[in-house]
């Protein structure tokens, strides 16, 4: 392995990181409801698709339904907390796509009940600066979609 072939294998697994430490602060600063950072993490023209809020693009579009929508979401009766796993990464130079999956464990505060949903994070990255944000967030829910028919004997 030559010098120039190891520093390659360096950038990939420090980009690696630098994705998934991307998407877990994402998840951490959604979950405390810092609105300001959330935004951050995507580019200017980015999109997000996220559940039933549908398909936003720009991070005008993208403020307004973090800072609207979502943070007005009632919280006095739910409390959720989001966290993802499995994630699958695809880089190629300054630009990535991934798949996670995404839990949402929403509680009622009242009574204690608890339920959790599974979704899919589609993400496609880009490194702007040096920084890796979402280029596009998609979330689906539920997924997997339609389960894949068991083989008939």
């Amino acid at each position: 392995m030559t010098l120039e072939d190891l520093e390659k294998r360096v950038r990939h697994l420090e980009d690696l990181e630098a994705i998934r430490d991307l998407h877990h602060d994402y998840v951490f600063m959604l979950n405390n409801r810092q609105w300001d950072e959330v935004i951050d993490c995507f580019t200017d023209n980015a999109t997000a698709n996220i559940g039933h809020h549908g398909l936003r693009r720009g991070k005008t579009e993208i403020t307004q339904l973090f800072k609207e929508r979502i943070s007005k979401m009632n919280v006095s009766k739910v409390r959720d907390a989001h966290f993802v796993a499995t994630p699958v990464i695809f880089i190629v130079g300054d630009k990535a796509r991934g798949h996670w999956l995404m839990y949402i464990l929403v509680t009622d505060p009242a009574t204690g009940a608890l339920r959790c949903t599974q979704g899919r994070h589609d993400c496609e990255y880009v490194k702007v600066d040096g920084k890796w944000k979402f280029q596009s967030v998609k979330y689906t829910r539920p997924w997997p979609i339609e389960p894949e028919s068991m083989p008939k004997d």
